[in-house]
């Protein structure tokens, strides 16, 4: 068993705290995968880790803490930004990544513990890193509408992705309505319309 609290916080990169959080990173998404997020419990995680179950709760407080935690680290690098020539067809396709993303274990499970874990102060630190991230990134998209015309120039890149994703979110967590491709396509007309006042 590897000891998480007799690691300096300061080790350098690829050191023994980095094995040790890849190692707990990796049980959890192999646990995900194997079982859903519900049944995700740390005996199992320290277990496929090699890490004391102590140290784990010594290091990420809960288990909701350490699921959460691990979940928004993958999936900083799910959800590549499209780039399809037109703001429909980027809203689109990113709206249709979106939804295959929420029908895995991870998306879904993501999405859950998001919506109803009680924050701490590292899970918010861990939340807002992530949407930040997000928002990053979609300001691209934004821009090169804007650059084609297609959007005002003060069209809030953070307005644009919540109208798209929130419809998603409602649906997939409270109303289970279908998201397909008609919805999508109405979808990403809505919002273009939202972002551009007084057109259409």
């Amino acid at each position: 068993m590897i000891e998480v609290e007799n690691v300096a916080p300061q080790r350098r990169p690829g050191g023994r705290a980095a094995r040790v959080r890849e190692a707990v990173h990796r049980a959890v998404l192999d646990a995900v995968a194997e079982h859903g997020v519900a049944k995700v419990g740390i005996p199992d995680i320290s277990r496929r880790a090699g890490v004391r179950d102590s140290s784990i709760y010594r290091r990420w407080g809960t288990r909701e803490n350490l699921v959460l935690d691990v979940m928004l680290t993958a999936s900083e690098r799910t959800l590549p930004l499209p780039d399809t020539g037109t703001l429909h067809g980027d809203l689109t396709t990113f709206a249709t990544a979106l939804i295959a993303y929420l029908d895995t274990p991870l998306g879904n499970g993501l999405a859950r513990a998001l919506a109803f874990n009680t924050d701490s102060d590292e899970i918010a630190a861990a939340r807002d890193t992530f949407w930040d991230t997000r928002y990053h990134a979609i300001e691209l998209m934004i821009s090169r509408a804007v650059a084609r015309g297609e959007l005002p120039n003060d069209t809030d890149a953070r307005v644009a992705i919540e109208l798209l994703i929130a419809p998603i979110h409602f649906r997939h967590l409270l109303t289970r309505q279908p998201t397909d491709a008609e919805f999508v396509d109405q979808l990403a007309t809505h919002v273009i319309c939202a972002l551009r006042p007084g057109v259409g």
